[in-house]
């Protein structure tokens, strides 16, 4: 933290050129109305014997390097200013025979220098002396930021203080005047550079501490709101959860979304688009309690932590700011609108992430419901039902804009819940694995609605070939489900932009299995769909995957599935391509008949794509 040429510079001063000019000045007196901490009754016992010709014997040869090497070890593993000042002061009283330091800083608001000064025993006084007394010998210092020296410490009017020569010394850093040293020393006028150095020391010290302190603040604070940004909310979340459990008690997370900031970005500039996000902000911190604590979570949202609050009161809290933002009118915008998602613990998760999961759910709710009497819908993540379309595509939103790094322990929880559900009939089968499908497909922007275009071209195909409607039925439901594996897939795979890697194909190569193995078969109305699931990427040829299958090793209905599944991706747009013609994506799948897929089914497909084209 300290300039070490600076530092090198001044010690070499110090040790070979000890034979220093004072600069003595002669003052009117200091005058400051002194504020004692401590009342002492017994003063002559105290400092019975800090006559200057004790202190002048006892120190009469001081050891420069050693002093130049306790101002080192002072430095070393100090964090704050406090810490190193008290190091400081112990030095220039045990090595250098000092009778009292202080230091002074400066208050800007107050235009004032508050002076803090310890004696030999550790008794404190301070002080507050105004710039606007120019005559001071402190604000001369702070003035001209050249080191003062008095004969005498009489102008301190301290009744129990020695009164040695002093050093008033400028706490210089970096061009600036922080404030002021001074020591009480009757030997300042040999000391005087080496009580500059020290306070040079300080002065650094304290300005890189600032610094850092500030550093600091704005790692966790966002420049535009002044509110927590993402990393200093987590961190808040996160003590206040850990005070929720030990004490029992609950705590709810308000998420709100504003409505329409892309537009208004767009169409009015992002100057107006941060106006809004900042009066969203003025307003919660506005009507927030004094323990509630507010970030923005993302772009457009700010969350809000309740602590001690359950769901009722967290809904009463939003109710009221959804309301005084709608009385706020902004130009060219109007009234602002937020969408409104909550979440409790424990009711609605005990760990963090799924708590901020749950609320960004509710949210997303919020905002597919749109408004009721002009008033944002309010929703909390136990007002609806998971298996809900509008909330799982809502889950899968969440995954896919906030959560792809953290997916796979949500989708595993997904995946949990599609297992122990209770099949009670067809019908409600089929509504699960809609819904499932769904949200698998919601999180690959490119491909949505591709399990449901596979699953009704995989029915076309099947009732082409008069399969029994039994078989159709389950066909059907296969292959709504057959990249069900892809739930397990990391984001940064499954939508890579540009072609795959080795590795990320190898990983992608997986979902079959993990559709089949970890989500299919935790469910024993399911089972009989596993093949259609795992095998749908296998081969005639035995070049497929996952288990190289040949020809009729391969399931029938995987293998319809698979001609299905392709046709669908050929004729879709990719972000690397625009969705090939019926034509075109026929002559592919008929010049890869009998290699990758089986003939006849091709064949079949191709009589009936036009059809299919015009149809769904």
């Amino acid at each position: 933290m300290i300039n070490k040429e600076t530092l090198i510079k001044q010690e070499k001063e110090i040790l070979y050129n000890k034979g220093v000019t004072s600069n003595p000045i002669s003052g009117t007196g200091f005058m400051p109305r002194m504020n004692v901490s401590s009342a002492r009754t017994t003063s002559n016992r105290l400092y019975g014997g800090y006559n200057s010709s004790n202190t002048d014997r006892l120190f009469a040869a001081i050891d420069y390097k050693e002093v130049i090497t306790s101002l080192k070890d002072a430095l070393k593993g100090k964090t704050n200013t406090a810490d190193f000042y008290n190091s400081l002061h112990s030095m220039l009283i045990n090595k250098m025979g000092a009778q009292f330091t202080a230091i002074g800083l400066l208050q800007e608001k107050s235009k004032c220098i508050n002076i803090k000064l310890t004696d030999k025993v550790g008794g404190t006084y301070s002080s507050r002396v105004f710039l606007s007394d120019d005559t001071n010998p402190i604000v001369e210092c702070f003035n001209t930021r050249e080191t003062l020296v008095k004969r005498d410490s009489k102008f301190l009017k301290l009744a129990y203080l020695q009164t040695p020569a002093v050093a008033i010394i400028p706490l210089m850093s970096v061009g600036e005047c922080l404030g002021v040293m001074v020591v009480g020393d009757n030997k300042v006028q040999e000391n005087a550079d080496l009580y500059t150095l020290v306070a040079n020391h300080y002065a650094l010290f304290m300005h890189n501490a600032e610094l850092m302190e500030q550093a600091n603040a704005h790692a966790n604070t966002d420049t535009l709101t002044s509110l927590s940004n993402h990393r200093g909310f987590q961190e808040i979340l996160s003590n206040e959860l850990e005070k929720a459990e030990k004490n029992n008690s609950t705590l709810s997370v308000v998420m709100m979304d504003v409505n329409n900031i892309s537009k208004i970005n767009r169409e009015l500039g992002h100057a107006k688009g941060d106006e809004v996000i900042k009066l969203v902000a003025e307003k919660v911190k506005q009507n927030i309690r004094s323990n509630d604590k507010a970030g923005r979570y993302g772009g457009d949202e700010i969350a809000i932590i309740l602590p001690d609050t359950d769901t009722n009161e967290a809904k009463y809290l939003a109710e009221y700011l959804t309301y005084s933002l709608s009385c706020c009118f902004i130009d060219d915008v109007g009234p602002v609108k937020v969408s409104v998602g909550i979440a409790t613990y424990p009711q609605c998760g005990k760990e963090q992430e799924k708590l901020l999961v749950s609320a960004e759910q509710a949210m997303y709710i919020s905002q597919s419901k749109g408004y009721k009497d002009g008033m944002s819908a309010i929703i909390s993540a136990s007002d609806f039902n998971f298996w809900d379309d509008m909330a799982l595509r809502s889950y899968a939103e969440v995954l896919t804009k906030r959560h792809a790094q953290l997916g796979v322990n949500f989708e595993e929880e997904l995946v949990n819940k599609f297992a122990n559900e209770e099949i009670s009939s067809q019908h409600h089968l089929e509504e699960l694995a809609t819904s499932l499908a769904g949200a698998i497909d919601a999180k690959d922007t490119y491909t949505k609605g591709h399990s449901t275009s596979v699953s009704k071209y995989s029915e076309a195909l099947a009732r082409a070939l008069n399969m029994p409607e039994n078989e159709v039925q389950r066909i059907k439901l296969g292959a709504l489900l057959h990249d069900v594996g892809k739930i397990g897939i990391p984001e940064s795979v499954l939508k890579k932009p540009t072609q795959l890697s080795d590795d990320e194909w190898e990983v992608m190569k997986q979902h079959p299995t993990i559709g089949a193995e970890k989500v299919l078969m935790q469910n024993e109305a399911l089972k009989d769909l596993m093949p259609m699931v795992k095998y749908h990427h296998e081969h005639i040829d035995g070049s497929g995957y996952p288990c190289k299958l040949k020809g009729d090793e391969i399931p029938l209905e995987a293998r319809i599935v698979a001609v299905a599944d392709t046709y669908h991706a050929l004729i879709s747009d990719r972000p690397y391509r625009k969705g090939l013609g019926v034509e075109k994506a026929c002559e592919i799948l008929q010049s890869g008949a009998g290699t990758m897929w089986d003939a006849e089914l091709v064949r079949k497909f191709i009589q009936i794509a036009p059809a299919l084209a015009t149809t769904i």
